[in-house]
């Protein structure tokens, strides 16, 4: 079931989202060589408590066979694309590193996502990064009432495939508001005038993750949860939560 948030409950999952961007924050200040995961891990909890909110990743299992998630973030290095788990793995000098966080505050969840290189930036990163972010803002911008998701979809896909990334639409965007996935699903490829109609108060995760490499093939490990591109290129992802309204897409986990 699609569920329509009012405006006072957007503005609650505003105050969510905003606890996001402060644990975004707090990772990316602590980011450099040397660092483990799990340290990154432990400043993102340190937000959440400081704040009175919960994390929706941490022990979150889709399947009855998918371990526990053991994090509040997840933390995805090169050619991790989703899901990495915060592990006692130290960053290297020109890591490219995915931060996912999501928190839950009085009942209303907010989810994003950022790419960032650690240290002294590869050009190709940069530029991966900036496909990824762009096709993000396509996305958002397509995110009004009248349009569909395959709008969202189709306007992401134009601008990651004329950059030469793969793309996989397994994973991606969804809706967001009492629980992190909600419907509907919202893929990073797919046809324009299709799928869903974008109503006032749909409430959506928007997250292109694209593969430097250009094939759409990724595996799983032997943990249940970390997603690699399948020819080792590295990958981005970047996600925000968005309202639609009568007044164009609210982006819900911008800094407060």
């Amino acid at each position: 079931m699609i569920e329509l948030r009012t405006p006072g409950e957007i503005d609650a999952m505003r105050a969510a989202g905003a606890v996001v961007a402060d644990m975004h924050a707090a990772v990316r200040a602590l980011a450099a060589p040397g660092v483990r995961l799990s340290e990154l891990d432990a400043a993102a909890r340190q937000v959440l408590a400081d704040a009175g909110a919960t994390s929706p990743f941490l022990g979150y299992a889709p399947t009855p066979t998918t371990p526990p998630f053991p994090g509040v973030v997840c933390l995805s290095v090169n050619d991790v694309a989703l899901h990495g788990i915060p592990t006692a793995q130290q960053l290297e000098e020109g890591d490219l590193l995915s931060v996912d966080a999501g928190a839950t505050l009085d009942g209303w969840v907010g989810d994003a996502a950022t790419t960032y290189p650690v240290g002294t930036p590869r050009p190709e990163d940069l530029r991966l990064v900036e496909v990824t972010t762009r096709a993000l803002e396509a996305g958002i911008a397509a995110a009004v009432v009248g349009n569909r998701v395959g709008d969202i979809s189709a306007a992401i896909a134009a601008v990651g495939r004329a950059g030469g990334c793969g793309i996989n639409t397994d994973q991606g965007g969804h809706g967001v508001g009492r629980t992190m996935h909600e419907a509907p699903h919202v893929p990073n490829e797919g046809r324009a005038g299709r799928g869903l109609p974008l109503r006032a108060g749909l409430v959506i995760a928007i997250e292109p993750w694209f593969l430097a490499g250009g094939s759409d093939d990724y595996r799983v490990d032997a943990d249940g949860w970390t997603l690699r591109s399948a020819d080792g290129s590295r990958a981005a992802h970047v996600e925000h939560t968005v309202a639609v309204t009568a007044d164009g897409p609210r982006i819900l986990t911008l800094p407060a």
